[in-house]
């Protein structure tokens, strides 16, 4: 493993894979079901039916095995579309956050790592990775629809990407709702607006 890298984020094969699957798949569960707080990584190992010096040898810490668990998220999250339109490409967004907080255990489980990256420097910075490479795969729908001439030349992509997102998050932890369809239509409409008005521009 590179002296660098953080504990867990070194992608395994073979058997090793199909630990950090169940591994990771107990600590989502946890977090979903109890929160930040009382994610132990005995009763991971437990839960996962692994041995606890396995995980403890790969993950180190709670903070290590948060890290690697947001990691594979991204790995599994939709890539980005590709509509020919930036409001549709914005829609299509606004949905994967919309289905994604809507989830009884992908909600909760958001909740309980945003709560914890308040006070968990590791955390938050496991949690800045993930909304980065996630706003990076998006990214390109903006570029996209700067190269047709529907925003300004000089738009900032991560900022419109951002712009859909933030409204439903937002939603979510301050009256404790998901975001529903029409939120999400909001969102996308909102930011695209924005964007065609020059709102964004660096």
């Amino acid at each position: 493993m590179n002296e660098d890298s953080e504990p867990g984020t070194v992608r395994p094969g073979g058997r090793t894979a199909r630990v950090r699957a169940s591994v990771l798949r107990a600590a989502g569960d946890v977090l979903a079901e109890r929160g930040f707080a009382h994610l132990d990584l005995a009763d991971v190992a437990r839960r996962a039916g692994v041995g606890k010096t396995t995980v403890y040898r790969r993950w180190g810490a709670v903070a290590g095995l948060v890290a690697d668990l947001l990691a594979e998220m991204v790995e599994e999250s939709v890539p980005h579309a590709e509509t020919g339109s930036l409001l549709n490409d914005l829609k299509a967004n606004a949905n994967l956050v919309r289905r994604t907080l809507c989830d009884p255990r992908q909600g909760a489980l958001f909740k309980a790592v945003i709560a914890a990256a308040t006070y968990d420097e590791r955390t938050a910075q496991a949690l800045r990775r993930f909304y980065d490479a996630r706003v990076t795969e998006w990214a390109p729908c903006v570029t996209q629809a700067i190269d047709r001439g529907e925003v300004p030349a000089g738009t900032d992509p991560c900022e419109v990407i951002r712009a859909v997102s933030a409204p439903l998050y937002y939603r979510l932890l301050t009256i404790g709702e998901p975001p529903d369809e029409t939120a999400a239509e909001r969102a996308a409409r909102a930011a695209a607006a924005g964007a065609r008005a020059g709102v964004y521009v660096r």
